[in-house]
């Protein structure tokens, strides 16, 4: 528990300290792509242990990297323009993600909650309990996928 708050502190500084910066657009595509993927690559490892052979430290430690990526400020990296591709960055951002700032913040509230639900969860090493919640982390991905991402 201990390490998860000095990585959400860490992450949380890091994501401050970004908000103040003042990005340009794509610079602010390009890093908000590298922390989804990083978050998937950790959402994977977690996969790949509730579904084959468990390691508890695998799963704590990527859990807690989903959540430090959820609590990082991260929506600093979504400034108007950003729903366009800018220069050589692409993004899948759809314009209604502007348009729909209360379901915007109801999206990452809910994907807040359920990340850091995981990374308590994780720590538990129960893994039907690790499962189900990473199922729960993963609907809210959906649900932001569903709402605001291009195909």
């Amino acid at each position: 528990m201990k390490k998860m708050f000095v990585i959400a502190l860490l992450a949380g500084f890091a994501g401050s300290v970004l908000a103040q910066q003042s990005l340009k657009p794509e610079d602010a595509i390009k890093t908000r792509k590298a922390a989804y993927s990083f978050m998937s690559w950790n959402m994977g490892k977690i996969k790949a242990n509730v579904d084959g052979t468990f390691n508890k430290e695998q799963v704590v430690a990527a859990a807690n990297a989903v959540a430090a990526v959820a609590n990082s400020g991260l929506g600093a990296l979504f400034v108007p323009g950003t729903d366009k591709d800018i220069g050589d960055q692409k993004t899948r951002l759809k314009p209604e993600f502007f348009q729909q700032p209360d379901k915007v913040k109801e999206v990452g509230t809910n994907f807040n909650r359920e990340a850091n639900e995981l990374a308590k969860v994780a720590a538990t090493g129960d893994v039907a309990a690790i499962k189900a919640q990473f199922g729960k982390t993963g609907a809210t991905c959906k649900a932001c996928h569903d709402n605001f991402r291009k195909d």
